[in-house]
């Protein structure tokens, strides 16, 4: 993979949402590229990550303004699993709670990658899900999200479930969603 900017001769450069203690941030740096900005609203997981990258990522991306995130070729999201998991869905269902875009905390994030692609308008992103994410209410979810990154926004769009037990000592299928905003051809490793 070339890791420079064609335009620049730069590393690429991303924005890690959701980002957890920085485990797809360590990913992408061992590619080559430089992470610009990072949000992750758990206080436990905010500590970790700046015990892993010696700073600390901003909190709640819903109280983020675009404006106050830097360009960025890349957008990388591993949104919360919660509102459209298999298990997520039962325990939801059964406390009479909402799921999916209707979960008022978790379930309307999405719109928030949409939010900062329709602004930021990078070259390229890559979301990550559970693979649930692809069936829950019969399939009205994925097809909002596939339309709203190809249709509204204009990216080309790939997806593809992959189990996690191919690279790591873990059975873990998650779908993984990947977008260019000039076409290109793409296949999954």
């Amino acid at each position: 993979m070339d890791t420079k900017n064609n335009k620049t001769g730069n590393a690429y450069t991303f924005s890690d949402l959701f980002a957890g203690i920085g485990g797809t941030r360590t990913g992408f740096e061992r590619a080559g590229c430089k992470c610009v900005f990072s949000s992750e609203w758990d206080r436990f997981a905010q500590q970790t990550y700046e015990a892993n990258f010696d700073e600390a990522p901003l909190g709640d991306i819903t109280e983020i303004g675009s404006g106050n995130i830097p360009d960025h070729d890349i957008l990388v999201a591993g949104f919360p699993c919660q509102p459209f998991s298999i298990s997520g869905v039962s325990k939801k269902r059964s406390l009479n709670k909402p799921d999916g875009f209707r979960d008022p905390i978790h379930g309307t994030l999405f719109f928030e990658i949409k939010r900062i692609l329709r602004d930021k308008e990078p070259r390229a992103f890559l979301l990550e899900n559970v693979k649930h994410l692809q069936w829950h209410d019969k399939g009205r979810t994925f097809k909002i999200i596939m339309r709203t990154l190809a249709n509204e926004l204009g990216y080309a769009v790939f997806y593809k479930t992959i189990n996690a037990k191919l690279l790591v000592p873990q059975n873990r299928e998650r779908i993984f969603i990947v977008g260019f905003k000039k076409w290109l051809p793409f296949d999954f490793p």
